[in-house]
């Protein structure tokens, strides 16, 4: 078929000048023992007319520049006395793993991976293991695999104790910003975990080793006139705007509750999805936190009845989801003092009734521009089998609207899933 990928070069990229060595800690966010994992995602990026070089190359080059700056992610991960709840970052310089590839065919012969799943598997363009090293110790790994008709894909994988997505996406744009030529990234890092609030421990169980599921992928395009429908409805009975996010959560969720087709209209079902809290650091919104890269969110927490949210229009679930959010500042102010000592908003549970959701349409990955313009689309792969999950995103170029990517049903559930939120477009 020629669609195999084929892998050229394997090396570790270094900071292209010398960086400061030595331990640092962690904030008591990074530390979170379930953010010890790692976030892959496909960037793709369509053939430019007339520009020439090698993506691989120029990314490679602007990478190493890149790591001057954000010199933690050419380190590495170490467990504190305490194991990996006591994770701190040791810079070594020993570099970020770039992997250059080559695929032979374009991206028009595999759909310009539209479809999932994808005539060439995903794994072929993520980089591969490096040699001798835990996975979870490296922060970064990159693979660029260029393509014949000029257009290339970015795989990345990142480690989320080092960074949440707004900083990866930082990261990711100062790569651009090196690789169109600028002198030093628009946006300039700063680490300031002490900046994160540190309360002390707050009781809670220790999580149950949570249950596996068989989860199937779905996609579903919401287009932009079914999601200004919803704005208008909301606005018209609240005399509230509500956000395009707001009411994709507020379907997807709905949608899947009606597939569970659960027997007690009772039973709870709980939605999470987490929220920047940048603005809410000390020093809030200014400058002095503007270049913060570290894991820096807060886990809102919806729980309704199943019935009142297979039974309320799509606007009524918006505004179920929009209270938990109003009261976002309030309870991370309780929880940066220490007062909230039911549970710790950053030990999840997994339940079948529960459904988390990521948004992937702000963070800046869109945004990135390695001289051949930004992505035609970024598909994350930020899927656990315990954790049903749907992440927002954005479709491909020229699409408007957003897309579902989800994996938070099983195959018994999937038909009705994915009829629900086909409704959603008529």
């Amino acid at each position: 078929m020629g669609f195999t990928v084929r892998r050229t070069s394997r090396s570790y990229v270094r900071p292209s000048a010398a960086t400061p060595s030595g331990t640092l800690e962690l904030s008591i966010i990074d530390r979170v023992v379930g953010l010890r994992h790692l976030v892959r995602s496909l960037h793709v990026f369509a053939p430019v007319a007339g520009r020439q070089g090698s993506p691989a190359r120029v990314i490679r080059e602007a990478l190493g520049k890149a790591l001057v700056d954000y010199y933690p992610l050419a380190g590495r991960f170490v467990d504190g006395p305490g194991g990996p709840a006591s994770a701190r970052v040791e810079c070594t310089g020993e570099g970020a793993w770039f992997v250059e590839a080559a695929a032979g065919c374009s991206l028009d012969d595999v759909g310009r991976l539209d479809q999932y799943p994808f005539v060439i598997p995903e794994d072929d363009l993520l980089p591969d293991a490096a040699p001798g090293v835990e996975p979870l110790d490296l922060p970064l790994m990159m693979q660029v695999t260029e393509f014949s008709c000029g257009g290339f894909v970015v795989g990345l994988i990142s480690c989320h104790a080092m960074a949440d997505g707004l900083g990866a996406a930082q990261f990711i744009n100062a790569v651009g910003d090196y690789a169109r030529g600028l002198p030093k990234p628009r946006v300039s890092p700063i680490w300031a975990r002490d900046l994160v609030p540190n309360p002390p421990k707050l009781s809670s169980a220790p999580p149950p080793f949570p249950r596996m599921f068989q989860f199937r992928h779905l996609v579903v395009d919401l287009s932009v006139d079914s999601i200004n429908k919803v704005k208008s409805q909301f606005l018209q009975s609240t005399g509230q705007r509500c956000s395009s996010f707001d009411v994709a959560i507020a379907k997807v969720w709905q949608a899947r509750t009606r597939s569970l087709r659960l027997a007690d209209p009772s039973t709870l079902v709980k939605l999470f999805f987490f929220a920047n809290t940048r603005h809410l650091m000390r020093g809030g919104a200014s400058a002095a936190t503007a270049g913060f890269y570290g894991n820096c969110f807060y886990t809102v927490t919806v729980s309704a009845e199943s019935g009142a949210v297979e039974g309320a229009d799509v606007a009524g679930v918006v505004a179920m989801i929009r209270d938990p959010k109003a009261r976002l500042p309030a309870e991370f102010a309780q929880w940066a003092a220490g007062e909230l000592v039911e549970k710790d908003p950053y030990e999840l549970s997994f339940t079948y009734e529960s459904l988390f959701v990521s948004d992937w349409t702000r963070l800046g990955f869109l945004e990135a521009d390695y001289g051949w313009g930004t992505p035609s689309q970024v598909i994350p792969f930020a899927y656990h089998p315990f954790m049903p999950i749907a992440i927002i995103g954005a479709p491909p170029v020229p699409k408007a609207g957003a897309r579902i990517m989800a994996r938070c049903v099983e195959e018994e559930n999937l038909p009705e899933f994915k009829e629900e939120m086909k409704a959603f477009q008529k």
